[in-house]
């Protein structure tokens, strides 16, 4: 799989075409067979960091070679060990292009980009998300998800459609060699449009359906940590976006979302400019931890707080994929609409 520079834009499948039936294709699918009928499968390749451990202070693991040194410093030469794998693959079925309501059918950017982070935060050891119990919002493709489950315990992958969901679970299934012994995915609907809380089955959800059991909805409720890509495209889902996600944050214990985001750009005919109006009201929404009060122009309080991150300081882990300029993370935690007066 390739990627280019364009955007991706939405082309009628033929003239006069319902809005529905708009075509859009995520630019990182460019290299992909455009004439390929049905899903398609790509491989993308991550690579793992060297990994150093010592041993009474005299051994040394870096990248599967064994070194061992006397207390001169001279080089012990000691039985070959299996190398440590310094890469992994994992596949992903996706739709090469799709319509406006099924585009988590596609890998998006900003998609593989928190795939990176938590990439990152998954070899960091101090980072809380060994063993934590994590809900991914607008999954997709279910990618993030399942990296996460490499260190966490138990990971709910979320979105709303059978044709997604059921995605979703064939890319878990592909996958389920790469995840750590002992973690627990879930494939669940969870539509922000619908009211708050989801409806809890009776019975056990089977793997052909993607409701809530009770255990489940309450361990959604207790799980500390948040992600999400690609949700911030249109303002009304943007809306229904953060009204979820202060159902589900504003409950204890305290939560964190991360949220990786794409700028994408249009011409407005009331700017006369090329602008990102999604994004700008995105950031209504938030209250910058190192903005002054009055740099903030908001119809209504902030009840959310964010820090962006420095994506310099993240490497890149995943192949077959340009990162780009246009791609934001943010870390977003609910601060409510009576403690914001105290964070400046």
């Amino acid at each position: 799989m390739e990627s280019g520079e364009s955007v991706a834009t939405p082309h009628a499948a033929e003239e006069g075409g319902d809005l529905q039936e708009e075509q859009v294709m995520s630019e990182v699918h460019l290299g992909c067979p455009p004439d390929h009928s049905g899903p398609h499968i790509s491989r993308f390749t991550v690579s793992l960091p060297p990994r150093v451990e010592e041993i009474d202070g005299r051994i040394n693991l870096v990248r599967g070679k064994v070194y061992e040194v006397d207390e001169d410093g001279d080089l012990v030469v000691t039985r070959r060990r299996k190398p440590l794998k310094d890469s992994f693959v994992i596949f992903v079925q996706h739709s090469i292009t799709s319509s406006l309501p099924r585009v988590g059918l596609q890998v998006w950017r900003a998609e593989l980009v928190l795939a990176d982070f938590v990439l990152h935060m998954t070899y960091n050891k101090s980072s809380g998300f060994d063993g934590v119990v994590a809900v991914e919002l607008g999954s997709g493709t279910g990618l993030v998800g399942m990296l996460l489950a490499r260190a966490a315990n138990t990971v709910f992958i979320t979105d709303k459609g059978d044709e997604v969901l059921e995605n979703c679970a064939k890319n878990v299934n592909l996958n389920a060699g790469n995840f750590h012994h002992g973690a627990s995915i879930y494939v669940r609907e969870l539509d922000w449009n619908h009211p708050w809380p989801p409806v809890i089955v009776v019975d056990p959800p089977s793997e052909q359906s993607y409701g809530w059991s009770l255990s489940e909805f309450e361990k959604l409720q207790s799980a500390p940590l948040l992600l999400a890509a690609d949700v911030i495209y249109s303002d009304d889902l943007t809306d229904a976006f953060f009204s979820c996600l202060e159902a589900i944050m504003s409950s204890s214990p305290e939560k964190v979302l991360y949220l990786a985001l794409e700028k994408r750009y249009n011409f407005s005919i009331d700017d006369l400019d090329v602008v990102a109006n999604g994004y700008s009201h995105f950031r209504s929404y938030l209250k910058v931890e190192e903005e002054e009060e009055d740099a903030l122009e908001a119809e209504f309080p902030q009840r959310f707080v964010g820090r962006l991150i420095n994506l310099e300081a993240i490497p890149q882990y995943v192949h077959e994929y340009e990162r780009g300029n246009d791609v934001e993370i943010w870390k977003i935690r609910y601060a409510g609409p009576k403690n914001l007066e105290s964070i400046g």
